[in-house]
Parts: structure tokens; C-alpha cells; sequence
């Protein structure tokens, strides 16, 4: 063990074994979650390749051998629970991205969300045990978020009872999914339902395309691999065309919406139910972005730790950079970032599945709610996520910059998040919409609840889009409950002036859509308010729940960071709808200086307490035993460019041109 970690980790003023309890959800969810990770990691087949050393057809190689040893271990060790599913392939997988994975993650809960009883009973098992590989084909070369403008058609013929799917023009042809381009032999196709002359809007088909046996693609289907990308080597993206390809009609997902055999259409209780599993899927990446930086600020901080440089005193040992008030100040506040995301992943998984219950019930009361705030924060934090883990990346100087730093690959694995599943400008503006609902309900005279109720505080307060109150509050800076306020006015004044904006806008005579425009960037700003609002909020209430002191303490002085960070990032908003007095900022400032003071001795326990085992940080700097130069040294040795000592192109190209010298 590095001397500097042993140290730091003796130094803390709290147990991390009981933070990762907390994370986890209970210490039996953490011995479980163990208990799995070292079934894994004392499995004699799980060989890890270094995969920054491999070509891309290699990557993809060993992703698809991954995934197929996965399934046959988890059938063997009994594992059908969804949380553990999740901790199994994280650390099965390790880094790598998984080309089966869109079955489990989409083609399968599109299944359970929209599929009937009989339909489940025909496609579950096989595509549980990988007989049937799906993918979920939604995205097309020409739309993406745009969902009504997708031109893939399905138009039913009665006298076979069939759907032809067709793809119309080169733009229809689908384009991205994940598995598709060599892996899927089956997919959940969204098209434009045609039937009876009629166009009903997307729906959804099940869809093969590749024949069980051979793999090869049937007839009529045009499927391959998109090529390489930013990042994600070894999931095969891919392009699916379709010529007028016949399908049963029994291949339409039918839970809700229905055609009859003679064409006629059905149509279901409610439109919104079919969002089930892009809501599902939303809710996941918001912990996946809490994953993603927690494992960049664990490399950031244990390799601060270890990193000595410069001198802080004339005359003295160099100093470990962790030390320098600059790199607390980079990465203190994404740490505490890190563990609001955390809470904030936790909470939506929690409330995902309490509203599925409900609508199960036939309650879809929050349903529209639950749409905006999984839209909205899934916006919210991937896009925090995205930024924090480069500036994790950045604080590692030019050893950050190697791909054995883990960060990279993490980067590129993650980023994608801030596009699929809904484009995160796209889907602020779905929050905003959600917000400008409340907002006339409110004005109508009507009651909002849940995460909106602080809007019904807005008549009442008569805003002037200037000013919130007529003289700025006095905030306690070391109090959860009176920051959460000050995020609730700030929220509630950009909701508010967002809100007069297109009221004006479209007074000037202008389209309702035409006045949307020209106040979207005031819409996407309340949008992210209204957001970072909800997770100071959700964050705030967790402190409530913790009962040990020690962790409270700690936990609470990352909270006054977070706050404290977000208060003077976005200064201007207290400012202008004078939330806060100017005098005050002087001391927000000098409180996050404190905090980070009061912090740095527990740096290393609160990424400890994540509890990430080495292989998943997939990093030479960020390793547990802070051993960084020796390895470094030896993972370098091991680039492909060193298997011989010199390189045939010397040979080929610079021997000849220097003998003519």
C-alpha cells in the first residue's frame, strides 16, 4: 500500500463501510452486491484483456464472448433479480460496452411494457436465454428525438392479415441501434402504423431480421454496422433497411393500441403509456451518470493523493497535489456532485417503480409528471456528468491524458448518454413544457403538486419579473433547509419570467410554436433550474434520514458544497430576482474555501466508501494500492508497438531513405 493512501485513509473522520451501506441501500445489498462481484472475480474464465490494446474487431470479439459467458454464468449462479443483473454485468463486462445489451436493457422491457400476455409467453424465454437477440430500432438516419417525424412505415394488408414494413427513402433507413449492426436477429421496430388508408402514428413491431441458425439476414432486410465512432468500440451500431418485409400481424405489440384482423384500429386508454420504457431507461442513466463520475472522481482523487509536485513552502518535501487549494477547489465540488447524483439516482429509481405500481393500478395521475422528471434529469445530470468527468481527466495533468488512466474510456463510454434516449436540449424543453402546464394551472386557480407545488406560492407573491421580493433574504449558508429555498425562488423565477416571455411573444400575434422558439433558451434555463432545485431538494432530505453522526457530518459538508458551488456558479440568478444580497456572496465564497478545507482529510474515504473494485476503474492511477509508477511502468511495456524492439516500417520507409544519405 502507497504510504500517502494509508495515511489519508487513517486520517478520516468517518467509516466508509458505512457510506457504501448507505449508497447501496442497506449493508445486506452491499454483501450481496460483494458476494456477486467476487463469485466473478474468482471465476476461472473471467480472463480480463486489456482492451485499450486490442483493435476494434478484437473489442468486439471479446465483448460478444463476454456476454455469452454472462448469461450461462448467471443461470448458474441464480441470478434473476434486476439490481443484481446490474452489479453482475457491471463488473462481468468491466469496461466494456456490451453488444447484447440493448436485449436486456430495451427489446425485453418494451416486452413486458407493451407487449400482451401471449406475446410475452411467445418471445420471453427465447430472448432471456439469447435464442432470440433483440434490439430496439427506433432512432433513423434522417430523426432522432423527433419521434413523429420517423418515415419508417408498417401498412396492414387484411387479406394476409400482415404488416409490410418498409423503409421509403435513404433517411428512413434505421440508423444507431445498439447490437444491430452484427449481433440482433430480432427488433423492436417503431414505425408509422398505416391501416384502412389511415396513419395512426408510431407503434410498435417485432421484427425479424436475421435467420435463427445461419445469422444471415433474411430476405428483403439490409443490416450492417454503421463504422467506427467517438468512443464505444465494441458495440456494433448499426443501419437496418427494409423493402417491403412482411411480418405477422400478431408482431405489433398489442397490450394497448390494437388492429383487428380486418384492419380496424384500437386505439389504447391512454398515448403516454408507451413511453414505459424510454421513462425506464431515463431513469436508469441518471445513476448511470452518479456511476460514470463517481469512478472519475475516485481516479482523480486517489491520484492526487499520490502525486507529489511543486512546492507549497520554499524549502520543503513536494506537497501531494491534493493539497493545493486549486485541485480541491477542481475536484471537491464534482465530488460532492458525485454523491448528490447518487441520491438523486436512488430516488428515481424508487420513484419509477411507485408510479409503475400505480399505473398498473390504472392511476396515471403522475404520469406526466414522472415524463418531465425523468426528461429533465436525465438532462441534468449527464450533462453535469459529461463536463465533470473531462475536468476529473484534466486535474490528472498529462498522465489523464493516457489511456491507463481509466478517465478516457470512461468519457467516451458515457457521453453518449447526453444524446440517447432523448437529446438533452429536447428534453428540457419537454421539462419546460410540463412547468409551463403547472404555471397556467396555477393561474387558473388550480392546486399543483409534487415537485412543481412551489409554483402555487407564485400569484401570491404578485413576481414581478424583476424582482422576487422586495428586499433580499438573509440566507443561513450552513442550513440544508434555507439553501433548498433559495434554489426553490430561483427555480420559481425563471419558471416565472420563461412563462411572461411567451405570453409576450405570442401577444405579438405570433403561433403558440413560433413564440415556443424565440423563448426556448429562457425555457431550457428554467428547465435546469426547476432540475437543480429538485436535487439540492432530494439531497437536502436524504441528510434528513441519516441517523450516524459522523456520516452526517460529513455528508452535510458536501451538501453546503454542493449548494454553496451551484449558488455562486449561477450568481447571477440570486442576484438579478434578488434572492440573495450581493453582500452575501463575499461569504459564500469564503464558506466553500472552508468547506474544502474541512473536506480534504476525508477525500480518500468518500471515494473509497463508492467501492469500486480495481477493475472496474479500468486505472493505473486511480488503483486502490495507489501503486501508480511501478504499474505504469509495466502497462506501457505491454502496448503492441513493443512486441519487437524495432518496428518494420524502419525497415521499409527510413533504412532506405537514410542509406541514400
Amino acid at each position: 500500500m502507497n504510504p500517502d493512501l494509508r495515511r489519508e485513509r487513517a486520517a478520516a473522520t468517518f467509516n466508509p463501510e458505512l457510506v457504501t451501506h448507505l449508497l447501496d441501500g442497506s449493508p445486506e445489498n452491499t454483501r450481496r452486491r460483494r458476494e456477486i462481484e467476487n463469485m466473478i472475480l474468482n471465476d476461472p474464465d473471467f480472463q480480463h484483456e486489456d482492451l485499450n490494446f486490442l483493435t476494434r474487431s478484437q473489442r468486439y470479439e471479446v465483448a460478444v464472448k463476454k456476454s455469452a459467458s454472462m448469461v450461462k454464468k448467471m443461470r448458474e449462479f441464480g441470478i434473476a433479480d434486476p439490481d443484481e443483473i446490474m452489479w453482475f454485468k457491471k463488473l462481468h463486462l468491466v469496461n466494456f460496452v456490451e453488444p447484447v445489451g440493448l436485449n436486456y436493457s430495451m427489446f425485453i422491457p418494451t416486452l413486458l411494457n407493451q407487449g400482451t400476455t401471449a406475446q410475452q409467453e411467445k418471445w420471453l424465454h427465447p430472448s432471456k436465454g439469447l435464442e432470440i437477440i433483440g434490439t430496439y430500432a427506433q432512432t433513423e438516419m434522417g430523426h432522432g428525438t423527433h419521434l413523429r417525424g420517423l418515415e419508417t412505415t408498417a401498412t396492414y394488408d387484411p387479406e394476409t392479415q400482415e404488416f409490410i414494413i418498409n423503409s421509403p427513402t435513404v433517411t428512413s433507413i434505421k440508423w444507431w441501434p445498439g447490437g444491430l449492426g452484427k449481433t440482433s436477429n430480432h427488433a423492436v421496430v417503431l414505425a408509422q402504423l398505416i391501416t384502412q388508408g389511415k396513419c395512426y402514428g408510431l407503434h410498435a413491431f417485432v421484427v425479424p431480421i436475421r435467420e435463427i441458425g445461419t445469422h444471415k439476414p433474411l430476405p428483403g432486410i439490409t443490416v450492417g454496422d454503421i463504422g467506427p465512432k467517438f468512443g464505444y468500440d465494441e458495440m456494433d451500431n448499426g443501419y437496418l433497411k427494409m423493402d417491403n418485409y412482411r411480418i405477422p400481424r400478431e408482431n405489433m405489440l398489442m397490450k394497448y393500441a390494437q388492429v383487428k384482423p380486418d384492419g380496424t384500429y384500437v386505439k389504447p386508454l391512454s398515448n403516454k403509456l408507451t413511453y414505459g420504457t424510454m421513462v425506464f431507461v431515463r431513469s436508469f442513466l441518471v445513476g448511470e451518470a452518479a456511476r460514470s463520475l463517481s469512478k472519475a472522481c475516485t481516479i482523480a482523487v486517489r491520484y492526487s493523493a499520490v502525486r507529489h509536485q511543486s512546492e507549497i513552502r520554499p524549502g520543503e518535501p513536494e506537497p501531494q497535489i491534493l493539497d493545493f487549494q486549486t485541485q480541491q477547489y477542481k475536484l471537491f465540488p464534482l465530488l460532492a456532485t458525485a454523491y448528490a447524483f447518487q441520491f438523486v439516482g436512488r430516488y428515481m429509481k424508487e420513484t419509477y417503480h411507485r408510479i409503475n405500481e400505480s399505473i398498473g393500478q390504472g392511476d396515471l395521475s403522475e404520469l406526466p409528471e414522472l415524463h418531465a422528471l425523468t426528461a429533465g434529469l436525465k438532462a441534468f445530470t449527464t450533462w453535469t456528468a459529461n463536463s465533470a468527468i473531462e475536468e476529473c481527466r484534466l486535474a490528472c495533468g498529462g498522465h489523464g491524458y493516457s489511456h491507463c488512466s481509466g478517465i478516457p474510456n470512461i468519457y467516451v463510454t458515457f457521453t453518449p448518454a447526453c444524446t440517447f434516449e432523448g437529446e438533452n436540449t429536447v428534453m428540457m424543453l419537454q421539462t419546460a413544457r410540463f412547468l409551463m402546464k403547472s404555471y397556467d394551472q396555477v393561474h387558473s386557480g388550480k392546486l399543483v403538486g409534487g415537485t412543481v407545488s412551489y409554483l402555487n406560492d407564485l400569484p401570491s407573491q404578485r413576481i414581478q419579473p424583476q424582482q422576487v421580493a422586495a428586499w433580499p433574504t438573509v440566507v443561513d449558508l450552513s442550513s440544508p433547509e434555507s439553501l433548498t429555498e433559495v434554489y426553490k425562488l430561483r427555480a420559481a423565477r425563471l419558471v416565472d419570467i420563461a412563462a411572461k416571455n411567451l405570453k409576450a411573444e405570442m401577444s405579438h400575434r405570433k403561433s403558440k410554436e413560433v413564440a415556443w422558439n424565440l423563448t426556448s433558451v429562457d425555457l431550457v434555463r428554467a428547465s435546469e433550474a426547476h432540475c437543480h432545485y429538485v436535487v439540492v431538494k432530494i439531497f437536502a432530505e436524504r441528510l434528513l434520514k441519516i441517523q450516524d453522526k459522523s456520516i452526517h457530518t460529513v455528508l452535510k459538508n458536501l451538501f453546503l458544497l454542493y449548494s454553496l458551488y451551484g449558488i455562486n456558479q449561477k450568481a447571477g440568478d440570486f442576484l438579478q430576482g434578488n434572492i440573495m444580497a450581493g453582500s452575501q456572496f463575499t461569504q459564500v465564497n469564503q464558506r466553500i474555501m472552508e468547506l474544502l478545507t474541512i473536506i480534504r482529510p476525508d477525500a480518500v474515504a468518500l471515494v473509497d466508501a463508492f467501492d469500486f473494485k480495481d477493475v472496474t476503474l479500468g486505472s493505473v492511477l486511480g488503483r486502490y494500492d495507489g501503486n501508480v509508477y511501478e504499474n505504469l511502468f509495466e502497462w506501457a511495456k505491454k502496448s503492441p508497438l513493443n512486441k519487437t524492439e524495432v518496428h518494420e516500417s524502419y525497415h521499409k520507409y527510413l533504412k532506405p531513405l537514410q542509406s541514400k544519405l
